[in-house]
Formats: structure tokens, sequence, C-alpha cells
């Protein structure tokens, strides 16, 4: 049990290594891939919700005229038949 123990001067304990202070083109860098990062986190985010948004807007309105988006394709696949009637 005593073999354990360490008699004697204690060792210098070791110092923390201090970071290296980074360059001004360096933290330019970081702040670049953090910005593109977050650009990139948000459009994931904001893209679909503006798309969706946009669709909503479109059968509001749609609905407002008294029509609907299916109206719309079907008139417009008549107009590019020559006229005649749409077949389902």
């Amino acid at each position: 049990m005593s073999s354990e123990i360490h008699e004697g001067p204690l060792e210098p304990a070791a110092e923390p290594r201090a970071s290296p202070k980074l360059s001004w083109r360096e933290k330019r860098w970081e702040r670049r891939r953090r910005r593109r990062r977050t650009e990139e986190l948000l459009g994931w985010i904001f893209v679909p919700l503006i798309v969706l948004a946009c669709y909503w807007l479109v059968v509001t309105i749609l609905d407002g005229l008294g029509t609907s988006p299916s109206a719309i394709v079907a008139g417009i696949r008549q107009v590019l038949s020559g006229g005649g009637p749409v077949q389902p």
C-alpha cells in the first residue's frame, strides 16, 4: 500500500498551451464559413415555406375568382390540344 505513495518533490504542472491567435484572414474565413452555414440552414427552412405560401396565395386568389388550379390546367390542355374536349 505504501508503494503507491510518491514521496519527493512534485513535478511542475504543465502550463496550458495558449491557442495561437488567428490572423485577420483566418478570422474572415471563419466568419464567412459561419455565414454560409447559417444562410444554407435558413434557405432549407424558408424556401419550402415561401413555396407553400405562394401556392396557398394562388389557390386563394383563384377561389376568389371562382375557379381552381385544376380548371386552369384543364383549360390549358384544351387550348394546347386544339380546342376539343379534355380527356381525363
